[in-house]
């Protein structure tokens, strides 16, 4: 009988020294319902193979089969161990990442699955690294997108992302309110099939800025900007209190917090580990990890693949509905 055609997933491990490796060789012993391409060294995805004792046969041809890999293969430039960071193979995580990018955009690939990356070695004065997501922003010469991350009842979208914390109350403009949202509402109704997306949108400040007298943002930026959605007939409520919104989550199929520890501890208490990171605004569908490249984990079969279990599962279904 002949196979049933499914997405073909662009998969990349991120920083070689860290777990990624590990998980993705992990994630590959049980059969698969998709095609999925690694792009990395095959050298290194054999040796923490033999580390981790696993079997790992590479082939040439797309396979779902347990144990068994199809690589695209990019060689480290510098060699590799686990748990030590080597900045010589910064340009090769990079490499790896437009090669996906650059894959997804000739539809070679449905959608793209990134494993954790070490911004301390990517991040270089004449080339700023702040992350997968802005990565792939400009890689895709997309205006901007949105950070989502998703586990158990909780979708918690961002207005801003990795910035310093005292950056961003200036970040929080009408304009880029207005425009997240826009972005979110149409991922939303796109990525996830939600027709009329129900968002509540966090305050900046405590007890949403207590009607101007704890901060001025929500009154100057963040009511205008859900009124005029809610004129429009779109279902946005806020600005609404961080302390209490995640009690509206079964309510609301989203919701907008303004900075990174705004939403990401309650999400990650509630789903550490099994949650995805979705971003919204691509042209194709991109998920990932929700975790780091725990160094200390890398090699020694510590390592735990739920989460990019769960990132191929939705990258899968993404590329489904796209």
């Amino acid at each position: 009988m002949a196979r049933a055609a499914g997405p073909r997933i662009a998969i990349t491990p991120g920083e070689p020294a860290g777990i990624g490796p590990d998980i993705v060789i992990e994630a590959f012993q049980e059969p698969r319902d998709f095609d999925g391409v690694v792009i990395a060294d095959p050298d290194v995805m054999r040796g923490r193979a033999e580390q981790l004792r696993l079997p790992l046969a590479i082939e040439a041809g797309d396979t779902r089969a347990a144990g068994r890999m199809t690589i695209l293969p990019l060689c480290a430039d510098a060699p590799v161990t686990p748990g030590v960071l080597e900045a010589a193979n910064a340009d090769h995580v990079l490499h790896a990442l437009r090669t996906a990018v650059d894959g997804c955009l000739a539809a070679d690939f449905g959608a793209l699955v990134t494993g954790p990356v070490q911004k301390s070695i990517l991040d270089r004065s004449d080339a700023p690294f702040t992350g997968h997501t802005g990565f792939l922003r400009d890689a895709c010469g997309v205006e901007d997108v949105v950070m989502m991350l998703v586990g158990g009842a909780l979708r918690v979208a961002f207005a801003t992302t990795h910035v310093p914390l005292a950056a961003v109350p200036a970040l929080i403009t009408r304009e880029r309110i207005d425009r997240k949202l826009r972005i979110l509402m149409d991922g939303l109704r796109s990525a996830f099939g939600i027709d009329a997306p129900r968002v509540a949108v966090a305050g900046l400040n405590p007890h949403a800025g207590e009607a101007g007298h704890l901060g001025r943002e929500e009154v100057e930026v963040l009511e205008p900007v859900c009124r005029a959605w809610r004129a429009r007939g779109a279902a946005v409520e806020g600005p609404l209190p961080a302390d209490t919104i995640y009690q509206r989550a079964n309510e609301v199929d989203a919701i907008l917090a303004m900075y990174h520890d705004q939403g990401l501890p309650v999400l990650k208490y509630a789903s550490f580990g099994t949650a995805v990171n979705v971003t919204l605004g691509l042209p194709f569908p991109r998920t990932s990890v929700d975790h780091g490249t725990a160094l200390d984990l890398a090699g020694k079969g510590a390592a735990d693949a739920g989460s990019l279990l769960n990132a191929l599962a939705t990258a899968v279904g993404l590329a489904a509905r796209a």
